[in-house]
């Protein structure tokens, strides 16, 4: 893709957007190539504590970043962990708010529908994957003399950016696993984040263990989830 800045349109500057187009048949193939690599992305909760180089990891962060957002106001805050110390408080406090979920809060409808995925309150991944990323969604921003500057879609635009993550990890032969402990307010405290900063997703990432198992689910077709008029 060629960018060329070209244009002002009331007073901002505009870049010519160049890319690649391709000929019908390959707009086919490389949509059907990628669904099917895609497909082979499934979530993961046997870990190998493999490094990674961190270069991959600011890629990672770098790919999400590229999301749109509501006026381009990016309200997303990526925080990486592989500090051990931290990596262990981090797994104390989610199986802690995850036991209380599992014993207390969970129907019983929602506890059967999780039974084919064989889930419990322990975490073990939080401290095997060799890096955790949390997901920060940025209610406001502040502006140097300390106002407050209104975010749009801040959880459209987080989720988004969340998605763009998986698929960049998957496509850099990682795995990950989407881990949301209710409520999450204790990675704010061990984080040490800001009061505009609030906990939406927490993500280990890292290559699988040698021996891995996942469900044998099954995605819904087309039919069921697309509708054309």
């Amino acid at each position: 893709m060629k960018s060329i800045a070209n244009k002002t349109i009331n007073g901002f500057p505009f870049i010519r957007y160049e890319r690649q187009t391709y000929p019908e048949a390959e707009v086919v193939k490389r949509s059907k190539a990628f669904y099917e690599w895609m497909n082979q992305r499934r979530t993961v909760r046997d870990f190998s504590n493999k490094p990674i180089p961190r270069e991959v990891i600011d890629n990672l962060i770098l790919t999400a970043s590229t999301a749109p957002s509501g006026a381009h106001k990016q309200p997303w805050t990526f925080c990486i962990v592989s500090d051990p110390s931290i990596k262990k408080q981090i797994r104390e406090a989610a199986e802690k708010e995850e036991h209380e979920s599992y014993t207390n809060r969970m129907t019983d409808e929602w506890l059967n529908d999780l039974l084919p995925l064989q889930t419990d309150w322990q975490k073990p991944f939080l401290e095997t994957a060799p890096y955790l990323i949390v997901v920060f969604k940025k209610s406001y921003d502040l502006s140097a003399d300390g106002n407050k500057r209104t975010n749009y879609y801040v959880s459209e635009s987080v989720g988004l950016a969340c998605g763009f993550l998986l698929a960049a990890i998957h496509h850099a032969g990682l795995v990950a696993l989407t881990h949301t402990p209710s409520p999450m307010n204790f990675l704010t405290k061990i984080l040490n984040r800001p009061e505009n900063e609030k906990p939406f997703l927490l993500i280990p990432v890292g290559y699988p263990a040698n021996e891995t198992f996942v469900p044998n689910l099954k995605r819904k077709p087309l039919d069921e989830v697309a509708v054309y008029y």
